[in-house]
């Protein structure tokens, strides 16, 4: 995030995409509320009519996947209205004569063929984003988890740019992390393309720093991704260490990721519980819980905190830095002589750009957002003001393109997945609680009631559902949160495996999977399976 959570109750305007914040951050969105109650105008765009929608000023109901097509027409509308900020164009940014000429076609006519949305309501949602004091984008993996989630990313940056909203107190482009220290684990180098405090690992000076500070050199080229990784699973990959990760369900394409992990020679698990993906495990090495642990979590507002073990580990469960330093030294490897997480973490701070002014004793206070440079810096809370890591800001021009997949008569209906309240992520914990449980027993795929009808499936009945890489047996619940001609799943039940469908693309940049686009069929199971 750009700007702290405290800000989150202080823009004028707020507009939240590809985000269902009350659910999958009930905590943060209460911030949002309170913004809202002191007169705030929340803009919502989203192909499903989400709690947060039924709060907006302005709901925008768009298409899964055209985000592009949304978002540079009201880039146009900003441009065409005059409410672009000239000084802040002229004194930070660069490209926008070539961003001025790409979007003059992205008009809201033109947007509101492809998303559905009123031409009307996009160029209000462009003219309050445009003349807020303080406008606040938020947005989550509704964005990201598509074939085009540089592009729809690139396309909120220039809102942003376009605007001036960014370096000062309650704007900025905030995407909220979707799981618990992943913020922490980019932080601290857990990505293919760059060493800890993002120090790109193709630069010849990080890779002498990081060779005289380890012992050893590292290729001067980025790493794979998982999506690669898997990919080449029995093949150029024998052997794979997965921690703290339910991959099996999780990630799309269920069959061809459990195919990967079959075909290697080793596969080492380290997990609290004995998970889908541990089952397939060598070797299981039993973790200790966030809270029978020391540590480190950096929140998504790039906040380091302190935890501190509350009971000690059941069993003969370790924490994950003991396992993995443990499994290093059997390898031959040296420095991992680590005897606490004190010594792992003023080893980040001391490699780390964005950590180096921190230590054990100071992160305990909890009170630093990276970036801390050196020691007596008070930290960021708020990130570009004055200037952007690049120097200036820089205009994209994304196109708009649809996704990997497109319904057509065989598949006629989008499935879009997503997080349910009750429950977080493949249930690895709250699956083993009564009150998650009670709530959320099982999972249903949301259909509106028009299409339940038209489909011939029964409220509360079974339906088979299937894409071009499988099909799973699943509940319907009629509701008109879905619109008509889009469904809706969670990931989160491993008896009812969803990613079993997903899979069909990934982005060409990142390799983040297209998880939010699968067009599906639905049929009453008694037919199916008549």
């Amino acid at each position: 995030m750009s700007n702290p959570l405290a800000d989150m109750e202080r823009p004028d305007v707020i507009f939240c995409i590809g985000t269902n914040m009350t659910e999958a951050h009930p905590v943060a969105a209460t911030r949002l509320k309170k913004a809202m109650r002191r007169g705030a105008k929340l803009i919502v765009a989203d192909p499903r009519r989400i709690p947060l929608a039924q709060k907006a000023d302005l709901y925008l109901p768009l298409r899964v996947g055209t985000d592009v097509a949304l978002l540079g027409a009201m880039a146009h509308v900003i441009v065409r209205e005059g409410l672009a900020d000239p000084d802040f164009i002229a004194e930070r940014t660069e490209g926008f004569e070539e961003l001025e000429k790409h979007v003059a076609g992205f008009t809201p006519q033109w947007a509101e063929g492809l998303t559905g949305v009123p031409a009307a309501d996009i160029e209000q949602a462009a003219i309050w984003y445009g003349k807020a004091e303080r406008g606040a984008i938020y947005y989550t993996l509704g964005i990201t988890e598509h074939i085009c989630g540089v592009d729809n990313v690139q396309s909120l940056c220039n809102l942003v740019l376009l605007t001036g909203n960014i370096g000062r107190e309650g704007t900025g482009i905030n995407p909220m992390r979707g799981q618990n220290n992943i913020q922490g684990a980019g932080d601290a180098g857990a990505l293919p393309n760059n060493y800890p405090g993002f120090q790109p690992v193709d630069d010849p000076a990080n890779q002498a720093k990081f060779a005289a500070a380890w012992g050893r050199e590292v290729d001067l080229e980025k790493g794979i991704t998982k999506v690669r990784a898997l990919d080449q699973c029995g093949e150029k990959i024998r052997a794979m260490l997965i921690c703290g990760e339910n991959t099996v369900v999780s990630d799309p394409d269920r069959s061809h990721c459990e195919h990967a992990l079959k075909s290697l020679d080793h596969l080492v698990v380290i997990d609290m519980f004995l998970t889908d993906t541990a089952a397939l495990a060598d070797v299981v090495f039993p973790a200790a819980g966030w809270g029978e642990v020391d540590g480190v979590f950096t929140n998504t507002e790039r906040r380091p905190q302190r935890v501190r073990a509350a009971v000690p580990p059941i069993g003969e469960a370790k924490p994950d830095w003991w396992i993995i330093a443990g499994i290093a030294k059997k390898l031959g490897f040296q420095g991992f002589d680590w005897t606490s997480p004190e010594q792992v973490f003023n080893e980040l701070c001391e490699l780390s750009t964005t950590y180096h002014g921190l230590d054990w004793d100071l992160v305990s206070e909890g009170r630093h957002h990276w970036p801390v440079p050196e020691k007596g810096h008070p930290g960021t809370p708020i990130l570009h003001q004055g200037e952007f890591p690049r120097g200036r800001g820089l205009f994209k021009t994304p196109s708009y393109r649809d996704p990997a997949e497109t319904i057509d008569d065989e598949f006629p209906t989008w499935l879009t997945t997503g997080r349910r309240l009750a429950h977080y992520h493949t249930r690895t914990m709250t699956g083993r609680s009564t009150g998650s449980e009670y709530l959320v027993p099982e999972e249903l795929v949301e259909v509106h009631p028009s299409d339940v009808e038209s489909l011939g499936l029964t409220d509360g009945g079974m339906a088979v559902m299937s894409s071009r890489r499988g099909e799973v047996l699943v509940k319907v619940k009629a509701t008109d949160k879905s619109p008509r001609g889009t469904v809706f799943c969670s990931f989160s039940f491993s008896e009812v495996p969803i990613n079993a469908l997903t899979g069909s693309g990934y982005d060409p940049i990142t390799d983040t999977a297209e998880l939010k686009v699968c067009p599906v069929r639905l049929e009453a199971a008694d037919t199916k399976l008549a």
